[in-house]
């Protein structure tokens, strides 16, 4: 899912765009052999089988009665205003469905074919594609420099350059980027050529080695494909993946073409909310695409017949069998990233698939090639609690288990083997697809994953939750390879040395957990840096109120000299920092709340917000210092020295976060 900008709440809590933090996949003609069904560990272990259901016949009859029962209830209870779905069999069209409405104000229902949804991340299958058509014509070499398509530079890391294939693999190394990727006024739309060459991420890992799914990557990959063609990537688009599928219901164009505006559903973070406006994003190859359900079916069906639709083809068998079978193994069994597409495998059938979200719609498109279906949804509001999320991964989990069931494979440890591995899981860990080098990192901090040890044996990831919202549990069932107790997704770890170095999860093919550095886990800097701020609030507020009690009784203010001057220049020093602390929220609200903040119109505020971050700061922790140094030499009371110390700390403490987490600086990248 993966295009969705990265929410900032809470305490600023966060990332992602065109992300969907993550979800997709398509066909092949056979299995890759390398690839287990899901929940098989590969060990030589007695696997007993948990008897599987009944298969359902996937007819149009079955599947229209199973989603009329599904999702209308589903919508209803997460607040999701409207939603497309698609199923798709040997070639045809099996169901195309539109539930709720596209203007709730207006009462206007959906059309699977003619209502238009953002299909996010999803766009990314239609770069992809564009790039392996390139290939398959001797245009460019999945593993040549991209430097050699370009007309800028993009500086190589340890020597090592990056490829298509990395870029296809999401293992480029590029920082997260977010600043302006989807934004509402189109007079701030930036030419893609603007738009990659503004700001290069830093690379902050080496090509090909750690999955991070990157926005940027795929923007890459749809410049390259606009300059290697010769035509600007909506043409592109539009001559050699559209018209020859007759997909004339879609468009990467933006704004939205005037034929298009009146089919375009509104986008809501509730139903019960206002609509929002038209999202424009800024990097279009990884996930401006506007579409309607059935103008997806054709993209769909070539895909799981490799490549052919029709009497048309948008790629040759052997290239549609290379981009549905390469795949990255990083941390096996787990699912893996392919050439575009990422594993989705389920109840030992092979599926291919991508999701994608923007801040308002979210899809999701699974193919199982060796069956021949694929399933479709878009809905186009976020719901209460996220609720988009969920609807869209239970659905494609149910349609699985009553479409294709299959025993659910079973594995074991000895209990002694379960407890130790466990404990060396146990840690506080950060993914992999994060912001590295901007203030955005700071997020990092108040976002943690932690991995605890249950007494039966069992582990729980914080951020990995089930439908009823609980963290899940995961039993280790090979080594060092966990399924979840409840359903058929697994864990697995790297471990070197006797300590993790990562783990991954089935449904994030696209980035990976790694253990957070001491220096910044929010195991002993958080409660640290709160502690701080509260005491840096607490002088503050002190200070009206120690002047309103001599007021009041009469008493004057005893200290002189030096020891006056370095008691009211603390109070200055932590009132400028607390009022800096709370710039800083309202900044982040800001970028919350509206669409309009995370474009240009933030750089100048946010410029002056980090120089002045770096001005107080510093100042104000040479001041802390200073006072402590006074008091300590001074005749004052123990308590009055006690707390020179806890002010001095405080001030080091959010000096320390500042660089660490870069709210210092001159830049408004982010």
């Amino acid at each position: 899912m993966i295009i969705r900008p990265i929410s900032l709440g809470l305490t600023m809590v966060i990332i992602l765009m065109l992300t969907t933090l993550a979800p997709a996949q398509v066909p092949s003609i056979a299995p890759p052999t390398t690839v287990p069904p899901t929940g098989a560990p590969e060990t030589g272990a007695k696997i007993p089988q948990v008897p599987a259901r009944a298969a359902h016949a996937l007819t149009k009859e079955d599947v229209e009665a199973w989603l009329d029962g599904f999702t209308p209830y589903a919508l209803q209870r997460g607040d999701v205003a409207g939603a497309v779905v698609v199923v798709v069999k040997d070639g045809q069209v099996l169901l195309a469905k539109g539930y709720g409405y596209a203007d709730v104000a207006a009462r206007k229902p959906v059309d699977p074919a003619r209502t238009l949804f953002r299909a996010g991340s999803v766009s990314k299958l239609f770069t992809w594609t564009a790039v392996m058509q390139l290939v398959e014509q001797g245009k460019v070499d999945l593993d040549a420099d991209i430097n050699g398509y370009l007309d800028f530079t993009i500086p190589p890391r340890n020597g090592k350059p990056i490829t298509l294939r990395n870029l296809m693999t999401h293992t480029p190394g590029f920082d997260e980027a977010i600043r302006a990727l989807i934004i509402a006024n189109p007079k701030d739309l930036p030419t893609l050529e603007a738009g990659l060459k503004h700001w290069i991420p830093p690379r902050v890992t080496d090509a090909g080695s750690t999955p991070a799914y990157s926005n940027y990557g795929a923007g890459l990959a749809g410049y390259i494909v606009q300059r290697v063609s010769g035509m600007s990537f909506d043409d592109y688009i539009e001559q050699k993946i559209f018209a020859p599928l007759s997909m004339t219901q879609a468009t990467f164009r933006q704004p939205l073409p005037e034929r298009f505006q009146a089919d375009m559903s509104k986008g809501y973070k509730v139903a019960s909310g206002e609509p929002q406006p038209f999202e424009l994003v800024t990097l279009p190859p990884a996930g401006s695409l506007s579409i309607s359900g059935t103008a997806m079916a054709p993209f769909m069906i070539a895909h799981l017949q490799n490549g052919a639709f029709g009497s048309g083809r948008i790629l040759q068998e052997s290239t549609a069998v290379e981009m549905h079978g390469t795949a990255a193994t990083v941390i096996p069994p787990l699912n893996r990233m392919l050439l575009g597409f990422y594993e989705n495998n389920i109840n030992g059938h092979r599926v291919i698939t991508h999701g994608g979200d923007t801040t308002y719609f979210h899809t999701e498109l699974n193919l199982l090639p060796d069956d021949g279906v694929g399933l479709y949804i878009s809905v186009n509001s976020l719901g209460k609690d996220g609720a988009a999320g969920p609807i869209r991964t239970t659905l494609f989990k149910e349609f699985s288990d009553r479409y294709f069931p299959a025993p659910l494979p079973e594995g074991s440890v000895d209990a002694k083997t379960a407890k130790e591995h466990a404990q060396l899981m146990a840690g506080r860990y950060t993914f992999t697809r994060r912001t590295h080098t901007t203030f955005l990192s700071l997020l990092n901090l108040l976002g943690e994953i932690q991995v605890s040890v249950n007494n039966d044996g069992t582990i729980t990831v914080n951020e990995l939750k089930g439908m009823d919202e609980q963290p899940k549990k995961w039993r280790e069932i090979a080594p060092f390879v966990w399924r979840n107790a409840a359903g058929g997704d697994r864990l697995a770890a790297k471990v070197e040395n006797g300590r993790v170095v990562r783990f991954g999860y089935d449904e994030y093919p696209f980035m990976l957990f790694e253990p957070v550095p001491w220096w910044w886990s929010s195991g002993w800097l958080l409660p640290l840096w709160i502690a701080g701020l509260l005491a840096l609030g607490l002088t503050v507020l002190a200070w009206p109120v120690s002047a309103l009690v001599r007021r009041r009784y009469g008493v004057k203010y005893e200290l002189t000299g030096t020891d006056a001057r370095a008691h009211r220049l603390v109070r200055i020093a932590a009132l400028l920092v607390v009022a800096v602390m709370l710039a800083w929220v309202f900044l982040a609200q800001l970028i919350e709340t509206s669409l309009d903040w995370i474009g240009p119109r933030m750089d100048g505020p946010l410029i002056l917000l980090r120089l002045l971050s770096g001005l107080v700061f510093i100042g104000a922790t040479a001041v802390g210092l200073w006072n402590a140094w006074s008091v300590l030499r001074s005749k004052r009371r123990w308590v009055a020295k006690v707390w020179s110390l806890v002010l001095a700390l405080a001030l080091l403490i959010v000096l320390y976060v500042a660089l660490i987490f870069h709210l210092i600086g001159y830049s408004a990248n982010y």
